[in-house]
């Protein structure tokens, strides 16, 4: 492909349309097309919602090199949002998250469930995800394999804003597992290192909820942008709390989650 390719899931909410704005704002950095898919639940809503597409994305003002194109499909977006992201080449899919209202209502839990039936990298934002520059990323990490996944992909968004990374990990009482993860922080610090990638490696106090400590560190270090990799074992892995919690952080940031267990070649 000669550009990046990111799919906008739309439902024509304002956290459809806060979705398209993000899309827009890290699309401005990197020659992109940016393709906005409604996926109707028969073929005369989807007939509606083509008319309806062209007046929304005239809405928009769309940085130079950036293409915003249209897509409208019958079908679900739990079942074929992934397949769809994969048979156009996306690199990543931007979606809002919101309440009870818009796209099959998609909650936390249930955007976990669209996350989880994907191998394409997803970019999750709020109705209020403010358009800030990304100058801070943080990728919190642990001894899994799997969780070192995301750290390619935060790398290529780092590059592309110029921005800090901070990779964090939990301390260990266990002598063995704390120089574990000291040697793992160590290992991606390197790897930025040879990318020249701004970046900063941290071990934070063991014991209580990870992702309430990640979410801390958010605030103290001004973080703009979460980087994580979803590898939940559970057998409905919707309902794993630490990706839920971060995906809807109080922060409103935006949170990029790879489904590490589905996780191809990625690149930008």
């Amino acid at each position: 492909m000669s550009q990046n390719l990111y799919i906008v899931p739309y439902d024509f909410t304002p956290v459809g349309d806060a979705a398209i704005r993000y899309a827009l704002h890290l699309a401005k950095n990197v020659k992109a097309e940016i393709l906005v898919l409604h996926l109707a639940s028969s073929k005369p809503e989807g007939q509606k919602a083509i008319d309806r597409l062209d007046a929304v994305i005239d809405r928009f003002e769309k940085p130079y090199g950036v293409e915003l194109t249209k897509l409208v499909r019958v079908g679900s977006i739990f079942e074929d949002l992934g397949k769809i992201a994969k048979s156009e080449g996306a690199q990543l899919v931007i979606m809002g998250t919101h309440g009870s209202s818009g796209m099959q209502r998609l909650l936390g839990s249930n955007a976990m469930k669209v996350i989880t039936g994907a191998d394409t990298p997803f970019l999750v934002v709020q109705k209020d995800t403010p358009l800030n520059e990304i100058k801070n990323i943080v990728v919190p990490i642990d001894l899994t394999k799997e969780s070192l996944q995301v750290t390619n992909i935060a790398g290529d968004i780092a590059s592309m804003f110029k921005a800090k990374i901070h990779v964090i990990g939990e301390k260990h009482n266990d002598e063995l597992l704390s120089q574990q993860m000291k040697n793992r922080v160590l290992i991606v610090k390197n790897q930025y290192d040879d990318r020249n990638i701004d970046c900063h490696v941290e071990l934070i106090k063991s014991g209580g909820s990870y992702q309430k400590k990640i979410l801390s560190y958010t605030k103290e270090k001004s973080i703009d942008f979460i980087a994580i990799a979803y590898h939940s074992e559970s057998l409905l892995p919707q309902f794993d709390t630490f990706a839920q919690t971060l995906i809807t952080n109080d922060q409103k940031l935006p949170c990029m989650v790879l489904n590490s267990k589905l996780a191809s070649a990625l690149y930008f």
